[in-house]
């Protein structure tokens, strides 16, 4: 195994292309949160949803802190996951 320093081991980002395809191909509001500010861990359905402009915030049922922010533009979508410790996404067929 090599060193996470080892920069000539390393490849670029475009790697996980095809990883990254396959999860966000599906429906995310099925993947589990844990919210960075208090582990509660659950469905990303069940957490509540502001949708006022300029996007769409979304935040833990338990502390109401923000997981999730979401913002439309014309040519891209801008998606802001800070407040989440991870999020776990079930690949179909699984």
């Amino acid at each position: 195994m090599t060193a996470p320093g080892d920069r000539a081991a390393a490849l670029d980002g475009n790697a996980m292309a095809g990883d990254l395809r396959e999860i966000f191909a599906v429906d995310v509001t099925s993947a589990r949160f844990m919210c960075a500010g208090c582990t509660h861990t659950d469905a990303v359905a069940t957490l509540m949803l502001w949708h006022q402009a300029p996007g769409l915030v979304a935040r833990c049922p338990n502390c109401d802190d923000v997981v999730m922010r979401v913002v439309r533009a014309p040519d891209r979508v801008y998606l802001d996951l800070r407040g989440s410790v991870r999020l776990e996404v079930p690949l179909e067929g699984s």
